[in-house]
Formats: structure tokens, C-alpha cells, sequence
């Protein structure tokens, strides 16, 4: 028989960098988790992706295991890093904060085909293309 899922987490959490303080303190505890040895897990596994943020999903069983599931880093983050910003701009439709080429946003799609509710690689880029729209980035 398989376990019930009593609750499911949704975490945006830096690769191998958790720390049990004030953002995971409180999610965690309330849904009966170990903190240090959630913290010591996921570091250990996410080790590799030092400097993206790993969003997670965990799924609390009934009898207080749990499961993580890790996701490919937000768009929007890899659009950044991709033009070498900080953030998204304030006026997307007046103020723009830099240029990403067509080959780029391609590349990120195909990255982050596996989350996107997307049937083809084509949907996919629309998809990246309207978030580049959204903060400010012009596709070229």
C-alpha cells in the first residue's frame, strides 16, 4: 500500500546552502520534519547547484518521512544570468534592462523543458520569451 501524502512543501532554497533558520525553521517544524537532517540532505544532494536556487517540493508522508522532488531553476533566473543582470525591471514596457539573442532563450527552454507546461520545444520558447518580455528584456 502506498504512503498518503499529508502535506506537500513548496521551497525556493539555494543549492547547497540551507540553512535551519528563519525561511525553513517554521515550514518544516510544522509539518513534523527533522531540520537538521532535512538541511544535511539536501545540501548533500544539491551540492553541485552552488549558486542557483533549487526550488523543492517535498512530500510529507503520513508517518513523517518525506520525499523531495528538485525542479530546474526559475527562468527568470537563468534569463539574468544569462544577460548578467540583478533583477527585472520596475517598467517592462519602458525602461528595458538588456538583450538576450534567440539561440540563448532556445538554450534556456531546452533547459527547462522538463518543468513548463509546454507540448513542444516551440511552446517552450514562447513561454521564455514572454518572461523576457515581462522583465524588461528584449529578444533579438
Amino acid at each position: 500500500m502506498a504512503k498518503k501524502i499529508v502535506k506537500q512543501l513548496k521551497l525556493m532554497i539555494p543549492g547547497g546552502k540551507a540553512v535551519p533558520g528563519q525561511q525553513l525553521g517554521p515550514a518544516l517544524g510544522g509539518a513534523g520534519i527533522n531540520i537538521g537532517e532535512f538541511v544535511k540532505r539536501f545540501n548533500d544532494e544539491t551540492k553541485e547547484r552552488v549558486g542557483e536556487t533549487v526550488p523543492t517540493v517535498v512530500n510529507v508522508f503520513d508517518d513523517r518521512s518525506y520525499a523531495m522532488v528538485y525542479k530546474t531553476e526559475p527562468a527568470s533566473q537563468m534569463v539574468l544570468k544569462a544577460i548578467k543582470g540583478e533583477k527585472g525591471s520596475g517598467e517592462p514596457n519602458k525602461k528595458k534592462i538588456g538583450k538576450i539573442t534567440k539561440a540563448q532563450v532556445k538554450e534556456i527552454a531546452e533547459k527547462k523543458m522538463v518543468d513548463l507546461n509546454a507540448k513542444d520545444l516551440e511552446g517552450a520558447i514562447r513561454i521564455i520569451e514572454g518572461t523576457c518580455r515581462s522583465m524588461g528584456v528584449e529578444v533579438k
